[in-house]
C-alpha cells in the first residue's frame, strides 16, 4: 500500500510494509491479552467459602471473565438537519459547552461530507491512495462448477445481493470462466453471512513470506 500527500517539497509517499504491520499486530494483541488478565485477576474477589466449600472455587471462576469494556462517558445524539432523524450524529457530552457550540456548527456547515448510505461513498482518488494486487497473469482461468443451495438459501443470496447492487458495490456481467462460488456461512445470532469461496482466487496471488490472518 502506498499513500500520497503533499508538502511544502513536493508530493509525499509513504510505502507500506505488510511484515512489519503484521508483527506490530500480533505484539500489540498479545501486551493487551496479557494486560487484560493480569486486570482480571486483580479485580477477582476472594470469597472465603465458595459453593461447594473450596475458597479457591470463586476465584477461578472469576479469573477466566475479562473486564467488561465500558464508555467512558455518555454520548449526545445531534441532529445535522432539523427534523431529519436519519441523519444524526453523537459526540461527547463532557466537552466545554463553547467548544461543543462550535463542534455542532462545524459538523453542520459540513453535513455534505457525510455519506449515510453506501452510495454516497465517492470512492478516493488513486492520486492519494491505490492497492495494486500481486496476481500472476500466467494462471489460466477456471470455469466454475454451479452449486446449488435450495430455497431458502437462495432468497437469502438474493437478497443479499439486491442490497450490493442498490449500494452500487457489485453489477451484473457475463464472465463466468472466473466467478467464484457463493459461500453462506452461519451467524450466532441465527442470520448467514454470505462470502466467497476464495479457492481458486487464492491461486492467483503470489506467494509472499506475509502470513494470511486467520
Amino acid at each position: 500500500m502506498k499513500i500520497k500527500f503533499p508538502t511544502p517539497g513536493g508530493v509525499g509517499e509513504v510505502q507500506g510494509d505488510p511484515f512489519q504491520s503484521r508483527k506490530c499486530y500480533v505484539e500489540a494483541l498479545w501486551k493487551e491479552q496479557k494486560r487484560s488478565s493480569n486486570e482480571a485477576l486483580k479485580e477477582a474477589p476472594f470469597s472465603k467459602k465458595g459453593r461447594e466449600g473450596d475458597p479457591e472455587e470463586d476465584l477461578e471462576t472469576d479469573r477466566g471473565t475479562p473486564p467488561k469494556v465500558q464508555p467512558t462517558e455518555e454520548l449526545l445524539n445531534i441532529e445535522l438537519i432539523p427534523g431529519d432523524l436519519k441523519k444524526v450524529t453523537r459526540i461527547g457530552s463532557q466537552m466545554d459547552e463553547a467548544i461543543r457550540k462550535e463542534v455542532i456548527q462545524c459538523l453542520i456547515r459540513n453535513v455534505d461530507v457525510f455519506a449515510w448510505i453506501p452510495h454516497d461513498l465517492e470512492g478516493i482518488n488513486p492520486e492519494v491512495i491505490t492497492h495494486h494486487l500481486n496476481i500472476d497473469l500466467r494462471v489460466k482461468p477456471v470455469k466454475q462448477k454451479k452449486r446449488h443451495f435450495g430455497p431458502e438459501k437462495d432468497k437469502i443470496i438474493q437478497a443479499e445481493i439486491d442490497k450490493l447492487v442498490a449500494a452500487g458495490h457489485v453489477e451484473e456481467i457475463q464472465f463466468p470462466e472466473w466467478l467464484s462460488n457463493i459461500v453462506l456461512v452461519p451467524k450466532p445470532v441465527g442470520k448467514w453471512r454470505m462470502c466467497i469461496d476464495s479457492e481458486t482466487s487464492t491461486k492467483l496471488v503470489l506467494k509472499t513470506f506475509t502470513p494470511y490472518p486467520e
